[in-house]
Order: structure tokens, then sequence, then C-alpha cells
């Protein structure tokens, strides 16, 4: 064999590994905002939001568990280092791969990955594609803010009757409906909810989104109402965007920015 042709085999092989690694993340995972860390337990806490609603997931760490954390400024899962309990804290981002007991108020994890990450939602005021930058006037800042959007971001868009669906279910938690906790979870147009929702109804809404088809940077215009995901750096500094998800102008309507975060 030409070494062309072994080149082209390897990263072949290679992307293949990580979309199968990718889709037991989305498949096997829970994701939120770490709100407790109890090293002494083995127990981290994460606060996430379902299509029923904000629900708090204890995730149980054992002595094989893997944890790793996001280095600074990269939104590259392979730059991600080897950490431990001390370097979680509450507000960090986390995402688990394991299994969830039933109930889905736990969670056991085979490994675990934490950062530090902004939240950004607002209103497009700017796209560059030749520079990759999206500008956003921050709702809650009230100050523009310019994301980076690199090969390695991720785009997406909610269809206008998803995005509906989901709000109208928020906003049903918000005020303490019982209904929203016992009707069934939005249909994503792909099949039922992802494998990630249990007996308390309700999917985890970072899986259903993770499964959206991947959108373009041309895709999004001035006007467009967006939540970015980004990275963590210093005060005025351009970040670099993780997770840009557009059509969410109902879903900021009906949640609070708590409730935002979390998704």
């Amino acid at each position: 064999m030409r070494s062309g042709d072994r080149d082209r085999d390897e990263k072949s092989d290679i992307a293949e590994k990580r979309s199968h690694e990718g889709e037991e993340w989305q498949k096997h995972g829970v994701g939120g905002l770490v709100n407790g860390v109890d090293a002494a337990h083995g127990t981290i806490t994460i606060s996430t939001m379902t299509a029923a609603g904000k629900k708090d997931v204890t995730v149980e760490i054992g002595k094989n568990t893997v944890i790793r954390r996001y280095a600074p400024g990269s939104v590259k899962f392979d730059d991600a280092k080897m950490s431990g309990f001390p370097e979680v804290n509450p507000g960090d981002q986390l995402r688990a791969r394991g299994v969830r007991s039933a109930d889905g108020a736990s969670f056991t994890a085979d490994e675990v990955v934490t950062g530090a990450f902004r939240n950004i939602s607002g209103t497009i005021s700017s796209v560059d594609a030749a520079a990759g930058t999206i500008t956003v006037s921050d709702l809650a800042t009230k100050k523009s803010e310019v994301a980076k959007v690199s090969s390695e971001s991720q785009l997406r868009k909610l269809p206008p009757q998803m995005a509906q669906m989901i709000a109208m279910r928020l906003k049903g938690a918000a005020a303490g409906t019982s209904a929203a906790a016992n009707s069934p979870a939005p249909a994503t147009g792909q099949g039922d909810a992802p494998s990630g929702r249990g007996r308390n109804g309700g999917g985890d809404l970072q899986q259903l989104l993770g499964r959206l088809p991947a959108a373009l940077l041309s895709e999004f215009q001035k006007g467009d109402v967006v939540m970015i995901v980004a990275t963590s750096g210093p005060k005025d500094a351009q970040v670099t965007a993780i997770t840009v998800l557009g059509g969410v102008e109902p879903l900021l309507q009906a949640t609070t920015r708590e409730q935002a975060s979390s998704i």
C-alpha cells in the first residue's frame, strides 16, 4: 500500500472513531451546570434542563471514573487534560458519559469532562464570514460580544415548531404546572426523544439539540436571536464559540437567565 493511501485510511479510521465516541457521549450522556461538589462522597450535582423543566442530577464519580478538563481557550476535546475534584467549581459546565438511573436523579459516570465557559444570549448585530466571527448584542450585559467560529464549533438551528414546543414546556415548568411534567417530550422530527429520557418524563435537551443537523455560518443573519456557549477568556477579549444555537427567541422569552444557561 502506498503511503498516501495509508495516510488516508488512518485519517478515515480516526474520523470514524471520533464520530462513534461522539455518538456515545450523546446517547449515554448527561450535561449541565455544576451547582455542588462533594469530593468526600464522590459526587457532583449538576443542574440540567429537561423538556419538563429544571432537574438536579447527582453525578457519581468512582475510582475508575476518568475526569478531564478543557484547556483554557480551547474547544477541542483532544486538548482536555486529566483533572480531578479540586478543579471542578460551581458554575462550570459538565458533561458525563455513563449510566443514568431509572428515575433520572443520579448518573454513574465512566468519564467526565468539565470546563469554565461563557453563555451569551442575544441578537446578532453582524456576521463576518471572511473572519469567521459573529457579533452579538448580549441581553444580559447589553454589550457587544464577538465570538470566533472555528472548524470545531457546532452550529445548530432550532426549527420554529420545535422551538415553540420546547418554549411552551419550559414556560409551563417555570410556572410549576403539572401538565408540563406529565406530557411527552416534544418530537424532534427524527423519531422519539433521545435515550436520555427516563421515567421522570422529558428528555435531556442537550441530547435533543445534539441530534439537530449541522448548520452553516452563512445561515445566520443580522437580527437572528442566538444562544452561544463559548470559551472563557479575559474580559472584553474575543472568545471562541463551542456551540451556536439559532431559532431560540421563543426559548429566551419563556425562560429565566438561569434556565437559559442550563440549556
